[in-house]
């Protein structure tokens, strides 16, 4: 138990990365729509609406982190968020020469991140909490 506590003192590092990765993402799916909207699978339409839908969202769970009382159920959207946009970021990973301006290594690389993203979103948040009924 004493572990689990001294464990714990690095939670508010992990949901700072998590606002900010959050926070300035949204941003920057208002700023790139169009670059944004070209790494989603042709198979998945309205790309440019699911750019600014899925921006919003983001901005809405960023701030969902700010409060204690809405932390759990962002956190928990952010993670179902962050696995919506898992078939662009593995098009992106297969199709890696379409886009010659990032290195594949960068593309493989960032699946491996989202994993880790998906943990520290999880245990940054408490998301498990929105099952506890009180």
């Amino acid at each position: 138990m004493i572990q689990h506590t001294r464990d714990r003192r690095f939670q508010p590092i992990a949901l700072g990365f998590v606002f900010l990765w959050f926070s300035l993402g949204s941003v920057a799916h208002f700023l790139f729509t169009d670059v944004e909207a070209g790494i989603i699978p042709a198979y998945i339409p309205f790309h440019i609406w699911d750019v600014y839908i899925s921006g919003l969202l983001e901005m809405l769970g960023a701030l969902g982190l700010l409060w204690k009382k809405t932390r759990h159920l962002a956190g928990f959207g952010l993670v179902l968020l962050t696995l919506a946009v898992t078939p662009a970021n593995l098009y992106m990973a297969m199709h890696w020469v379409k886009y010659p301006a990032v290195s594949a290594w960068i593309l493989d690389a960032r699946l491996v991140f989202q994993g880790i993203l998906l943990a520290m979103i999880w245990w940054s948040t408490d998301a498990s909490k929105i099952f506890v009924c009180a």
